[in-house]
């Protein structure tokens, strides 16, 4: 199986900068996209920030010109940089990735335990 392992949360002031990591581990053969989403107390669960394994990116509305999303492929982890910070940017940050286990080959959608950002004004 895989593993989701991130790291770098915690609180900053409005205008501050975080950086997330995220370490995938276990019997990985490869791993496809990988993704950021964050959930707000009360809020669903939503999309932060995605890359695909040739490096395309795509970001929310909400945080373009803000925050990077890179991967390095050889370490199997992503990051999100996260410059610029607001307080409606707190939440609990969630890894995702579509990781293709080693010797079966099988599909699996792989999630983070969550990292807690919180952005005070």
């Amino acid at each position: 199986q895989a593993q989701l392992v991130e790291s770098g949360g915690g609180l900053v002031q409005a205008g501050g900068s975080l950086r997330l990591s995220c370490a995938a581990s276990g019997s990985i053969f490869s791993i496809n996209d990988m993704g950021w989403y964050r959930q707000a107390p009360g809020k669903q669960r939503e999309l932060v920030a995605h890359i695909t394994s040739d490096g395309n990116t795509n970001y929310a509305d909400s945080v373009k010109g803000r925050f990077t999303i890179s991967r390095d492929n050889a370490k199997n982890t992503v990051y999100l940089q996260m410059n610029s910070l607001k307080p409606e940017d707190t939440a609990v940050y969630y890894c995702n990735a579509g990781v293709i286990i080693r010797g079966t080959l099988r599909y699996l959608e792989a999630w983070g335990q969550g990292t807690l950002v919180t952005v005070s004004s």
